[in-house]
């Protein structure tokens, strides 16, 4: 097997990605647009790993093990009314979310090697939360 490498190291990083999703609706209290009134969206989120090794079977990550760790949060998330959850102190924008479905996750599953979440709301608006 061929690794292009400098200085013995590896110039790659190896990422896997699921997705799922789910409906919820918010209302953003402290935003004065027409997101301050209720509404709902069905949201699209996409979980990333990365890492630098592959475990048994060739594999980053069991995509399966991803799927149930996303599907855990979702039963929080799915067909409520996000501004119920404190976490997102009455403003469950996005970026919120998108945090609070990674610390979810990451505690749950420590051993995931974690590295983003995203969150979109719609086809084109999306919010993305990464390990730092």
């Amino acid at each position: 097997m061929f690794f292009l490498s400098v200085s013995g190291y590896r110039l790659g990083m190896y990422e896997t990605r699921i997705e799922g999703s789910f409906a919820a609706a918010h209302r953003l209290t402290h935003y004065h647009g027409k997101c301050e009134r209720f509404h709902g969206h069905n949201y699209k989120v996409r979980v990333w790993a990365r890492g630098e090794k592959l475990g048994e079977g060739g594999m980053l990550v069991d995509f399966g093990i991803m799927k149930r760790a996303l599907g855990e949060v979702f039963e929080i998330l799915d067909h409520s009314d996000l501004n119920e959850i404190p976490e997102f102190h009455d403003d469950p924008s996005a970026e919120r979310i998108a945090a609070y479905i990674f610390n979810f996750i990451n505690a749950a599953h420590p051993d995931l090697p974690l590295s983003a979440v995203e969150v979109f709301e719609t086809d084109s608006s999306m919010a993305r939360y990464s390990r730092a």
